[in-house]
């Protein structure tokens, strides 16, 4: 398990090193504009932000495009789930998610708060597991955000390891930024604290083990944090956080009634870290590279190869594979290893990778998260579906849809619930809207659903074949095809179909022509499923 601890200030841009990868930086660049603004924006909004030349944008975005991290939605690029897999790669080096995130959840189910676990980036802290509770008055972060240390209840227990070098980094970093305009996901910083405070509060919560956040981020919301330490250095691994509203909790509240419960869940936290062996290194996503050559030929001066490469990078990383050397990243990669060192050579620079020069190994930084993660990590399984329907549709030229049974699990009288779908253009089309509940048993979807759950011959046989066909069951004149839609662990979850008139297709058509197309968006489906669900819940409604 990698320490979480501070790593060293950013190097200034003059002193870029010769053998960085330069269209490695801008694209990353590019990625971090379109995290901060949630995840969309326009060419001409990315080269106001980036100062980048348009050309150089509109190859940037599609190149990501033909990566699958970005779609070229209209005027604007859009981020994708898929793009998720960078952070995953770090999330899953880092292993506390896995190990750790269970009893996160059951606290918050205890407490009936949200409870968070948060790592340290340089002098900021980034959140890497979220349990939130649903009220009108949600509080909570984003998997990925970053905060500045002395604004929440984790920054003064990280700072109480801080060495006098990080001390000069933060002081420096807030007298460039007084108003915390590096921090998107907090308010602007109010008037500056008292001279010292944030050092004596640091070296408090140093002795006490814990620390409070009383409303420093804004009005109401409160938070206590214990540090769960690394067993083999005693280090800070990571912090737990327990999240309130002062219509709950006051500060002094927190404290005296949740406090205790928070440090036996840390204790637990503790133990397993301390029982769990470290992992196999399971196969490394070896020659993930391997495609670049064929995308490069297919676009031409579009795509840019060398920043393609360097994102390949990442993904080398993972879980019993924290610690890399030059050699195991050139294999993991397909790369040859002066192309993997210059990528290195880039990301040490941009902070996104530490070299630790005892071992001459190197690890993903928890700034990883800074490419699109905390945007992608609250998205939903009709989010995801929606621009592959719209294309489904457009490819077939008839209406689709994806739907859940409702409740999730029921069997025998099941409905569904329609909650994503493109009308085909047709004038005579199929138009259910989002929202509307059927019973399962009497549509495609339905017998698709059920099909995972129930066993009758007509289900084991839709099981079997992969789809559920259906011919006017529901309504005269009405056609539907449709197949499972499956989640990492291979559970069908939702199901997509596609709706037609009877007369545009006969049964044999629609087997033929539209059920391929059909699977090709079920897969495009999964995989960006899969890689948003990994270390976040993905709602299915």
């Amino acid at each position: 398990m990698p320490a979480a601890t501070p790593t060293s200030p950013p190097v200034p841009e003059s002193a870029v090193p010769a053998e960085a990868v330069a269209p490695l930086i801008r694209g990353v660049g590019v990625l971090r504009e379109l995290t901060e603004a949630g995840g969309t924006l326009s060419p001409s909004a990315l080269e106001r932000a980036t100062g980048l030349a348009r050309s150089t944008v509109d190859r940037i975005t599609a190149t990501l495009a033909r990566m699958g991290y970005v779609r070229l939605d209209g005027r604007d690029a859009v981020i994708t789930p898929r793009l998720m897999e960078l952070g995953n790669a770090y999330l899953a080096a880092l292993r506390l998610p896995a190990l750790l995130s269970g009893r996160a959840d059951a606290l918050a189910d205890e407490l009936d708060e949200s409870v968070s676990l948060a790592v340290a980036d340089r002098d900021g802290i980034r959140f890497i597991h979220q349990a939130t509770r649903r009220r009108a008055m949600s509080l909570s972060f984003r998997i990925g955000d970053l905060l500045p240390a002395e604004r929440t209840a984790p920054g003064p227990l990280f700072a109480s390891e801080w060495t006098d070098a990080d001390w000069r980094a933060w002081r420096e970093r807030r007298a460039a930024d007084p108003q915390d305009r590096g921090f998107p996901a907090v308010p602007p910083r109010e008037p500056t604290a008292a001279q010292g405070e944030f050092e004596a509060k640091a070296a408090q919560a140093g002795r006490d083990g814990w620390a409070l956040d009383d409303q420093l981020i804004e009005p109401g919301l409160v938070a206590v944090s214990v540090p769960v330490r690394d067993p083999r250095t005693g280090r800070i691994a990571c912090v737990a956080n327990v999240v309130s509203h002062t219509s709950r909790h006051t500060a002094t509240d927190l404290r005296e009634t949740l406090l205790p419960r928070l440090r036996a869940t840390v204790a637990e936290m503790e133990r397993e870290l301390a029982s769990t062996p470290d992992p196999d290194p399971g196969p490394p996503p070896s020659g993930s590279a391997s495609w670049i050559g064929a995308a490069k030929n297919e676009m031409g001066r579009e795509f840019i190869e060398s920043f393609a490469r360097g994102l390949t990078v990442v993904t080398a990383f993972g879980e019993g594979r924290a610690a890399l050397t030059l050699t195991d990243v050139a294999r993991a990669t397909g790369l040859a290893r002066a192309t993997a060192r210059r990528a290195l050579i880039t990301y040490e620079h941009l902070g996104l990778v530490r070299q630790q020069p005892e071992s001459r190994t190197f690890g993903l930084t928890p700034r990883v998260l800074s490419l699109g993660f905390p945007p992608l990590s609250r998205t939903t399984l009709p989010r995801i579906a929606a621009p592959h329907l719209a294309d489904l549709s457009a490819r077939v030229r008839e209406s689709t849809a994806l739907a859940v049974l409702v409740p999730p699990g029921s069997g025998e009288g099941a409905e569904i619930q329609y909650t994503a779908r493109a009308v085909s253009p047709r004038i005579m089309g199929v138009d259910i809207r989002t929202g509307t509940r059927l019973p399962a048993s009497a549509t495609s979807l339905g017998r698709v659903l059920l099909a995972d759950k129930e066993r009758s011959a007509d289900l084991d046989r839709v099981r079997t074949q992969g789809y559920a066909l259906l011919d006017e069951n529901w309504e005269d004149g009405l056609r539907t095809i449709a197949v499972p839609v499956r989640d990492r662990t291979g559970r069908v979850v939702a199901a997509v179909n596609v709706a037609l008139h009877a007369a545009g297709r006969t049964a044999e058509e629609c087997v033929a022509e539209i059920l391929p197309e059909l699977r090709l968006t079920a897969t495009r489906v999964e995989t960006e499923l899969h890689a948003a669900s990994h270390f976040t819940r993905v709602p299915l409604l």
